[in-house]
Order: structure tokens, then sequence, then C-alpha cells
């Protein structure tokens, strides 16, 4: 593992962390001056801002939540203008603390001058490594919300209540941080009808893009569906004996990291893998629904820019994404056929996949395009292990809020994140659709 950027401390860091950004500005303030063009093929960049005191909170309003008791107080952040970002998150120290609070943001629209309503962020982000893996040694994993997709923004407020009794106000973890993501642009060739040459692959795409050898060529920004007869093939990218019947549903189309414009360089370079694959589990990404099926690229670019360089993970932590319109993406590099070890079911992400909708469906319905590629995907994926989506999945937890670290847990094969994790994810929407989804995928395998 490489290294990572000690966390900065005191006042003369955070003094260099602002210096880039422009100045402050109050709600009604001018707008600063124009922001410098986008280059092509920008990487993208992440703002990282320490979060201070706002003093005590302001009297209830209608968005706030009512308390007993002296106010807490706030901390967050008085409206500033930053360099365009799309997607935020904030951040803490010690992995193993919770912010016991609200999160409340507000953007302004890149160039427009018009500030959203305030949006919550969820707090409660139980997508991690496991604590024994290799993905925690040598590296300073953090905490943090969920990620919120907010669109393209160039300025922020952001206000951290924390819930306060009677009794006691909760203690927030330390070094408290807002992240700021620019995805940057999609890399040349992925710009819809613009005919761009492709740029030459670095080595670390060639390797990302090689782990998918037999599906599609190097560099390829996608791998063609199959039906099932021609499916049934696919089981020869699986190491150990082949079962002398296979099920495997029909293989769906795959946006590679290529096709979302995965940054190889930002990720560790070794891939890591489980034994085997027994289990599935499915998540909602909690980065709101406010986005539509051609910014879903963008909005991948961000969470794997947030997963690696804001919570210190390896790589995104999902095996899978889909978006709205049922497109499925390769997420975690290392073959899409491969039992590739995830950061997204903490003490579960041994020998299973992790499947992220993209979206937040606490209290909103999925789009049934994603529901049906989910059934698609791990018909597929579950089949190459010769598993039955409806049968249960005996798994060793690895230390959780749920399961103690070497308990014995049966599974639903198709597990919602909730099972194997106290938490509200997938949403209960969601969740609500998983025991449809097992029998939709067990047909899809011809059982």
């Amino acid at each position: 593992m490489r290294p990572f950027l000690a966390t900065c401390l005191g006042a003369l860091c955070t003094a260099a962390l602002t210096l880039p950004l422009a100045a402050t500005a109050g709600a009604g303030a001018a707008p600063a001056a124009p922001h410098p063009a986008r280059t092509d093929d920008l990487p993208g960049s992440t703002q990282s801002l320490p979060v201070g005191a706002l003093g005590a909170a302001a009297p209830h309003t209608p968005d706030r939540d009512t308390t007993t008791g002296p106010a807490p107080q706030e901390l967050g952040l008085p409206p500033r203008t930053v360099r365009p970002f799309s997607l935020l998150g904030v951040v803490w120290d010690d992995a193993a603390a919770e912010l016991h609070g609200r999160v409340q943001v507000r953007t302004r629209a890149n160039g427009s001058g018009d500030w959203s309503g305030w949006q919550d962020v969820q707090v409660h982000n139980d997508d991690a490594p496991d604590l024994g893996s290799a993905e925690r040694h040598g590296s300073d994993v953090r905490g943090s919300t969920a990620p919120l997709w907010v669109g393209d923004s160039d300025a922020v407020q952001l206000r951290i209540t924390p819930e306060h009794s009677d009794r006691a106000r909760a203690v927030l973890p330390g070094g408290l941080r807002l992240e700021l993501v620019d995805p940057g642009a999609p890399p040349r060739g992925l710009r819809g009808a613009r005919l761009d040459p492709p740029a030459p692959l670095s080595a670390e795409a060639a390797a990302a893009s090689a782990a998918n050898a037999g599906f599609a060529p190097l560099g390829a920004t996608e791998i063609p569906a199959l039906d099932q007869a021609a499916s049934q093939g696919d089981i020869a990218a699986v190491d150990g004996p082949r079962p002398e019947q296979t099920f495997v549903g029909p293989r769906p189309r795959i946006v590679t990291r290529a096709g979302w414009g995965a940054d190889e360089k930002l990720r560790e370079k070794a891939f890591t893998y489980t034994k085997t694959v027994r289990a599935a589990f499915v998540h909602h990404s909690g980065s709101g629904n406010n986005y539509s099926c051609e910014e879903a690229p963008s909005l991948i670019r961000a969470m794997y820019r947030f997963h690696v360089k804001s919570n210190h993970w390896r790589d995104i932590g999902y095996n899978f994404l889909v978006d709205k319109c049922g497109t499925v993406y390769e997420g975690r590099a290392g073959g899409i056929a491969k039992p590739v070890m995830g950061a997204h079911t903490l003490g579960f992400n041994t020998d299973s996949t992790g499947v992220a909708v993209l979206g937040t469906f606490t209290d909103t319905e999925p789009a049934k395009p994603a529901v049906d590629a989910i059934a698609r995907l791990t018909a597929w994926k579950l089949g190459l292990y010769n598993v039955d989506p409806r049968a249960m999945a005996h798994l060793l937890s690895g230390g959780g809020n749920r399961f103690a670290k070497g308990t014995k847990v049966s599974l639903h094969v198709i597990s919602g994140h909730r099972d194997g994790f106290t938490t509200d994810c997938p949403g209960t929407h969601l969740y609500d659709k998983l025991a449809a989804t097992r029998r939709a995928a067990a047909t899809l395998q011809g059982r």
C-alpha cells in the first residue's frame, strides 16, 4: 500500500488548504470572478475544507428538528465561493467514530447565482473495508457521510447540528472536513458524437482492462451483452472445476472502467481477491436522485475519487454500479468475473460482491430498469460460481455493528446491506424489491 498523506492539523495547514479558494462570500455577496475554463481531459480534483464552529444554533425553523434544552453549537462553513465541483461529503479522522447529528448543505449552481434549498446529507455511511483487510493496513482510513451529488456548483454552505437531549450533547468526531469533488471531464473518445481518437493507455489502465481479457478487447469501453446460451462459456473465466450443469444467466451489457472514465492512477495498483463469490449485497449509493443517466459516469468518477482521496480506500468500494436507466457499470478493478474484494459491506466483503444502485431509496421508489438490472447482473455473476439466487449463504462475519467478528451468519444469497449491518441501506423501497429479485434472477439462470 502506498502511504497516504498525513491529516492536516493546525492553523498553518488550515490556511494552506484554504489559500487556493476564493474568499468567503455571504449569501448576498456578489459572485466571484469567473473561473477559468476547464481544460480537455481534466482528471478531476478534490477541495478539502476544515469545518469550524458557527456558534449557537438558530431558533427552530421548519427544516430543522426540534430539540429540548439549550440549542447545541453548530459546526459548518458559512457561504463560500469555491472552484467548481459536483459531489460533496463530510469526512473525519477516526473511521470507527460515528457522527451523531444532522448534516445539511446548500449549493450554488455554477454560473447562475441561484442557491439550492437546504439538503440533508446521509450521515451514516456504512460501506467500508473489513477491519482486518489489507485495505486498512498502511493507510489512514477515514469515517465519512455518504457522498451527495449536487450537480455543477461553485459555492457551498454547510451546517452540522449535533444530536441533543436533556442530558447530553453528542460529541462530534475530530478532524471534520467538507470534501468537494470535481469528477473531471470524460476522457477523449467518450463524448457522445465527437470522434476523438482514444488516448494511449497508461500501464494502470491497461492492467485494469486486461483483467477482463476474454470479454472485450484491451481498452474497450463496454462488455457486450450475451444471451443465456452464449453466457455459459463465461464460466471459463472463473478458476476451479467446471460444474456438470451450469446455470449462468444471460450476461448484461457492462460499461467498463474505461467507459465511465476511471483515472486508473488514483487507485492502488494491485488487485485484491477473495476465494469465491457466495453472495451479493445490494446497496443504494445514498448520493440522491438528482442526476440524469447521462451524468451517471460523472457521478461514478466523483464517487471513485471520494472513496480513494477522501475516505482513503484503495479503489471505489462497489464491485458494480447501476444507474436509474438500468445501465450496469464495472466498479472496483480486477475483472468483472473475478471474486474481487470490495469495500461495500463491513464484515462481509469476503466471498461476496457489492452492487450499488445510484440514488437514495429511503423515501423514493427505485426505477424499474434499475431493479431489473440487479436481477440480470446477479443471475450472471452468481451463476459463474454455481450459486442459486434463492438460496441462503453461510458467511463468517469479519466484525461489524450487527454481528461480532467470527459469528457464523446465514443470509440470503441476494441480501440488502441492512441484512449484514445495522443500517437503512439500501433504503426501504429498494430492499422491499429483493424477494422478487431473487426469483427473477433464478428464472434468468434457468432454475
